[in-house]
């Protein structure tokens, strides 16, 4: 028998089921179901839904929705709190170990690759010793320069990483160049050989995929969907409570553009088309991530007529041949 990581073999490896995919592309009710004829639980990971009060931008899966399947990371921090991967990783290691106890298996679910990636191969994201001065000048740089003038010093000394951290993500450009200054080594390079280990998991990792203008039409749909439900309200509601713009979970999609147009910054209308732009390149950011990824089982819906039916006998089997089912 082949042996993992420690000297343990696959069979004593925890079970995991991956789901992930671009946005709007149809994770949330697929995973439900699935869950449910495994004996699954699902953890969340998306870096929005784990805040209350956010529901609406996140696209948060409803009581309804999840038809009774536990769901973990959903509505655990209030949006003052800072969420991150660390976080992320520390969460989500503990719930997968508490649902393989119950004798059920942990489906991780969402768009967020660097959340999965953090917790399929257990990167270390240990801090070398922090400058704290060095971090403030490069937050103070770009508060009076701008988040892109932060985002061209990490291109110039970690190119991928700039390639794959948005310049406003500005936490994680800052991450990135302490990272190259602490240690003289690009992150993007740590994360590689990290990503490189063996998973202490046995997992299937699928990624659920449509052609790309029935994705571009799915997000469109859901912006309006979105709006109809009452998005601006949702936002007025979070800002009246104390959210700020320059708090991270203000920066997700649906967040930053309406508190922009509530700020008189842009029309309304031009917030409504800026937020399906900007989804719909985001799909395409979360497409290209997960094509670098190894040990992934693509699932294109076209091949399966979109019938989820038809889908989830394949996941399943699949599941079966890597002895996650009996």
């Amino acid at each position: 028998m082949q042996k993992g990581i420690l000297g343990m073999t696959e069979k004593q490896k925890l079970p995991l089921v991956i789901l992930t995919g671009p946005t709007a592309v149809g994770k949330t009710e697929l995973s439900v179901e699935l869950a449910r004829r495994i004996g699954g639980e699902i953890i969340s990971a998306d870096s929005m839904q784990v805040y209350r009060g956010m529901d609406i931008g996140s696209a948060k899966v409803t009581r309804e929705e999840m038809q009774g399947v536990p769901h973990y990371l959903i509505d655990e921090f209030d949006p003052s709190e800072e969420f991150h991967v660390v976080k992320f990783q520390e969460y989500a290691k503990r719930y997968i170990s508490e649902i393989c106890k119950k004798g059920k298996i942990p489906v991780l679910v969402g768009g967020t690759g660097f959340y999965i990636q953090a917790v399929l191969y257990d990167i270390d994201f240990t801090e070398n010793g922090s400058d704290h001065s060095y971090r403030e000048s490069l937050q103070e740089l770009a508060d009076t320069k701008g988040a892109e003038a932060l985002h061209d010093m990490l291109r110039s000394v970690d190119p991928v990483s700039a390639d794959t951290i948005h310049a406003n993500n500005v936490k994680r450009v800052i991450r990135a160049l302490e990272y190259y200054r602490e240690t003289g080594q690009r992150i993007s390079e740590h994360n590689e050989e990290e990503r490189q280990k063996e998973s202490p998991y046995r997992f299937v990792y699928f990624v659920l995929n449509d052609d790309r203008q029935s994705i571009y039409r799915r997000i469109d749909l859901r912006v309006d969907r979105m709006l109809e439900q009452g998005l601006v309200r949702e936002v007025e509601t979070l800002q009246k409570n104390g959210c700020t713009r320059d708090m991270v979970s203000m920066q997700g999609l649906g967040y930053k553009e309406i508190l922009d147009y509530l700020s008189g910054t842009i029309s309304y209308e031009e917030a409504v088309r800026i937020l399906k732009r900007d989804t719909r390149h985001f799909a395409k950011r979360q497409l290209t991530w997960f094509r670098r990824e190894r040990d992934v089982t693509w699932v294109n819906k076209d091949e399966f007529a979109c019938d989820n039916e038809r889908i989830l006998q394949f996941m399943t089997e699949k599941l079966r041949g890597a002895g996650i089912l009996e």
